[in-house]
């Protein structure tokens, strides 16, 4: 049964798809099957991974908006494949005309998680990249999703948005997915010469570490995960070696093993 991961925070900037993209090449190198969402207009999920969004033909956008018009979107049809491993839902500017139209749409909340049940059963793990807001195109994400990822920037301003976005998966568990969790909070673009980045992860573990769990793995901040994303490759295949690079590895080692207790659990409660 596949885990649906929505990689979450409305403020931009704090890595939120790179965590996206590595840890998804992460999970594929470790041989699990793997579907990466990009859920944001701006494409840079799409980017990152070396597809041209201006090219793409058949996007998020095109099927969202197939599925509000009460046509049956080809969803596999529109799955890019990945050399390293993994495949890709791409995005382009045409998801931007989503947000309004959604507002309108019948059962909108359940847009794209209708359309991912047309595939979830083919992948082990699938991520959606979210755009940063808390609009209609989020609130699909959470309420498609399994659970929540948040990656939280080693920053003052970043890390006060986090009551904001706890709010918005409150209301989500309220009206739409009863059952979304949050796998937890990620600390990146940390430099870990600083008091201030120091003192910003004191704050969130103080904060939200009694309700929330802090991932024990800290993406720090590097100029090769920037150069990374420029090339269409991961960091596990631009640079190997790199602190970012084996941050996601241990992230992603996190993440299998967050998710193989849990389906321990639910296969105990089951036979129980």
């Amino acid at each position: 049964m596949s885990k649906v991961i929505a990689v979450c925070n409305q403020k931009g900037g704090v890595g939120k798809t790179t965590t996206a993209l590595n840890l998804g090449a992460g999970l594929a190198r470790e041989g699990r099957k793997v579907l990466l969402v990009d859920s944001d207009p701006q494409s840079d999920l799409t980017c990152s991974a070396g597809i041209d969004s201006e090219a793409v033909e058949k996007s998020l956008g095109s099927l969202m908006y197939m599925a509000t018009e009460n046509y049956k979107p080809d969803v596999k049809g529109s799955i890019v494949s990945h050399s390293e491993g993994f495949d890709l839902i791409p995005s382009n500017m045409d998801l931007s005309s989503m947000e309004t139209r959604l507002v309108n749409a019948m059962s909108r909340e359940k847009v794209l998680d209708n359309l991912l049940k047309e595939v979830k059963r083919d992948y082990d793990y699938i991520l959606i990249d979210c755009m940063p807001s808390l609009g209609m195109l989020t609130i699909n994400a959470l309420t498609a999703a399994d659970s929540v990822i948040i990656p939280v920037q080693a920053q003052y301003l970043p890390a006060k948005g986090m009551t904001q976005l706890l709010r918005s998966i409150d209301m989500v568990r309220s009206h739409t997915n009863e059952d979304l969790k949050i796998d937890g909070i990620v600390m990146t673009l940390v430099d870990g010469r600083t008091n201030l980045a120091r003192d910003v992860i004191s704050a969130i573990r103080s904060n939200y570490g009694m309700n929330i769990r802090i991932f024990d793995t800290q993406i720090p901040v590097a100029v090769r995960a920037a150069e990374a994303s420029k090339t269409g490759m991961s960091l596990f295949k631009y640079d190997s070696q790199s602190r970012a690079t084996k941050g996601y590895e241990a992230l992603t080692k996190e993440v299998i093993a967050d998710a193989e207790r849990s389906r321990k659990r639910d296969k105990a409660a089951i036979t129980r």
